[in-house]
């Protein structure tokens, strides 16, 4: 069966708000379902909206470093404060961003969003993005008696590449990786190293559907993915490799001596 991505508009709210009802209020107003199987994909800005995850910048008093990074990375002194606050480690950066990890997710300036907020505003990553999804996925159990995957997406820049792709910040209900180890490709050689990673790919098919700028289309279905469904919990540590792990990093902190 052919995979599809059905995106469901969704209404914009202000304030703190229950995602699961809003997902519940977006899947009526779209005259559709959730089916078994299905994967649920949902935008972590929409998520971090209901958490209240939204800074006022003119309420930020920056601190000592926060000035540092905001004078070297010529960036306004409220959004390096921030910066620093979200980041579990600074890599360095070019004028207007700062490459940052959090959690093992590498981001431009900690995933701070000023899109899709009110002027003077900045949107922040998800708190507990893996149990938010967990709990998301389990009242839908309860209240459809569906199994379905949850991810949450964000939009990325990626190494060398033109625009923006998604990328799977977390996820429930679905296995993340395929292991291709040992599998043969077309010419019957083993592969040593492959993984492929599922949400991810799922991810960015449904951000290209959702859309980046005025679309208010928060939420998405994806049926017949043809992923693994689970309902064990998913752990951070399956979806990301620390920094010093990564081949981008590490390759371009050990250039060539010549």
């Amino acid at each position: 069966m052919q995979l599809t991505v059905l995106p469901l508009l969704a209404d914009r709210k202000e304030g703190e708000f229950d995602i699961f009802k809003a997902l519940l209020e977006a899947l009526e107003k779209n005259n559709t379902t959730l089916e078994d199987q299905d994967v649920l994909v949902i935008s972590t800005k929409y998520v971090s909206n209901s958490q209240g995850r939204i800074v006022e910048l003119e309420k930020i008093k920056p601190s000592e470093e926060g000035l540092e990074v905001s004078k070297s990375f010529q960036l306004k002194s409220e959004i390096a404060e921030i910066i620093i606050r979200e980041s579990d480690k600074i890599f360095g950066g070019i004028g207007g961003f700062v490459i940052t990890s959090s959690d093992n997710i590498m981001a431009p300036n900690a995933g701070i969003d000023k899109s899709n907020a009110k002027k003077g505003r900045a949107i922040l990553y998800p708190t507990n993005p893996y149990q938010t999804a967990e709990e998301i996925r389990r009242k839908i159990f309860l209240k459809f008696f569906i199994h379905v995957g949850i991810i949450l997406v964000d939009s990325r820049l990626m190494p060398a590449r033109i625009g923006t792709s998604g990328v799977a910040i977390s996820c429930a209900g679905i296995e993340p990786v395929l292991d291709m180890r040992a599998k043969k490709d077309l010419d019957g050689n083993p592969l040593k190293v492959t993984f492929q990673a599922v949400v991810d790919n799922l991810a960015t098919i449904a951000n290209h559907k959702m859309g980046e700028g005025a679309e208010s289309k928060p939420f998405a279905i994806i049926k017949n993915s043809g992923a693994k469904l689970t309902d064990r919990k998913i752990k951070p540590s399956e979806m990301a490799i620390s920094p010093d792990q990564c081949v981008y990093v590490r390759g371009l902190s050990n250039p060539p001596k010549i």
